[in-house]
């Protein structure tokens, strides 16, 4: 089962194109074979797209860029449908 500290803040996670929190990817992870688990835990460093026990999942960790002026920029990425 996966922990509140397993899942970074700064990662966007969704579910069936739904935004969704640590809690509740908490209850799902109670469920869980390790394979599933040991996936999920990759792709939250990686982020991609991955279908556990029916469910859809679109994780999109934070990237970082920075300007010219060395000022850091951020892009936000949507769930692809």
């Amino acid at each position: 089962m996966l922990s509140k500290k397993s899942i970074r803040s700064d990662v966007k996670i969704y579910v069936d194109s739904q935004l969704v929190n640590k809690d509740y990817i908490i209850n799902l992870s109670e469920k869980w074979s390790e394979n599933e688990e040991i996936i999920f835990r990759k792709l939250l460093k990686q982020g991609g797209n991955f279908t556990i026990q029916g469910k859809k999942f679109y994780i999109v960790p934070e990237e970082k860029f920075f300007r010219n002026d060395g000022k850091e920029d951020e892009i936000i990425h949507l769930p692809k449908n």
